[in-house]
C-alpha cells in the first residue's frame, strides 16, 4: 500500500485507541470500490481518469520495473490485464494506491498520483503485492505477519526507498538507512490498513524482517535504480532461456 507520510503518523495514533472496532481493512481509503462502476463515456469527460490511463499505460510499457513484474506474473499462471486487474478511482487524500486482494485487482488513485514517476512507483509496490498473492497463500486479512512480510518486499524492491526519495521526503543517512525506510514504510502501511497499535505492527514487521527483506524474488537484486531494473529484466529474461535449454 503506498500512502502519505504526514497521515500515517496520525493513523497510527487512532488505531491504537480502536483496536476493539471492527476492520474495515482498509476500504475506507477506497471509497469507489463500493461504488457502481461509471459508463466509459462519463469517465472519459474525467482529466483525473484519461490522465491515471495515460500513465498507467506508459508505466506498463516502458518502466522496466513492471515489466519484470508482468513477466514474472505471467509464468506464474497470473497474467495481468489492464482492464481487469487496474482500476484508476478517487480514494482518500492520504493514500495512492492499493491492492485490493478480494477481486485481484490494483487501485491506482487518480486524484493523487500526478507525476509519472509517482506511477512508476505506485504500480511497480503494488504489481509486488499482486505477485506475493500469485505465488504464495498470503492470508491478507487474518495473518499481520503475512501482511508485514508483503510490505517489506514492496518497500524494499519497488523504488520507494531510493537515495532520491528519501532525500525528498527530507531524510538523510548512511550505513543501514536503506533497512530503516524500509522497515518504517513497511510499519507506516499496516497502519493505514489495519485497526492495530504501532506497536503490534512494529512487532509483526521486526519477527519478519530479515526473512523478507532478504527475498528478492522475481528481481534476484535490490533494483536501486532504472538501470539496475533494467538489468536484472534482462537477466530474468536470461534466465527463463537458460531453463528452457536444460
Amino acid at each position: 500500500m503506498e500512502r502519505g507520510e504526514e497521515a500515517a503518523a496520525a493513523e497510527g495514533k487512532a488505531a491504537e485507541g480502536t483496536e476493539e472496532e471492527e476492520d474495515d481493512f482498509g476500504y475506507r481509503l477506497f471509497p469507489d470500490r463500493n461504488k457502481k462502476p461509471q459508463s466509459f463515456l462519463v469517465r472519459s469527460l474525467f482529466t483525473f481518469h484519461n490522465r491515471c490511463q495515460l500513465m498507467l499505460r506508459m508505466t506498463l510499457d516502458t518502466n522496466p520495473y513492471a515489466q519484470l513484474l508482468l513477466e514474472a506474473m505471467k509464468q506464474s499462471g497470473c497474467t495481468v490485464f489492464n482492464d481487469r486487474h487496474f482500476s484508476c478511482e478517487n480514494c482518500d487524500g492520504c493514500v495512492s494506491g492499493g491492492f485490493d486482494s478480494a477481486t485481484s485487482q490494483i487501485v491506482l488513485c487518480q486524484n493523487n498520483i500526478r507525476h509519472q514517476s509517482h506511477m512508476n512507483r505506485v504500480v511497480t509496490h503494488e504489481l509486488i503485492h499482486a505477485f506475493d498473492h500469485c505465488r504464495a497463500h498470503v492470508d491478507w486479512f487474518n495473518n499481520v505477519k503475512h501482511l508485514a512480510c508483503s510490505e517489506i518486499r514492496a518497500a524494499n524492491l519497488s523504488g520507494d526507498c531510493t537515495l532520491m526519495n528519501e532525500i525528498a521526503r527530507f531524510k538523510f543517512g548512511l550505513k543501514g538507512h536503506h533497512q530503516a525506510c524500509v522497515r518504517d514504510r513497511a510499519i507506516r502501511s499496516i497502519l493505514a490498513v489495519r485497526k492495530v497499535s504501532k506497536e503490534m505492527a512494529e512487532k509483526a514487521v521486526d519477527e519478519v524482517f530479515d526473512a523478507c527483506f532478504n527475498d528478492l524474488e522475481p528481481f534476484g537484486r535490490i533494483p536501486h535504480s532504472k538501470t539496475d531494473a533494467k538489468r536484472a529484466y534482462r537477466d530474468f529474461q536470461n534466465r527463463d532461456r537458460y531453463n528452457a535449454n536444460l
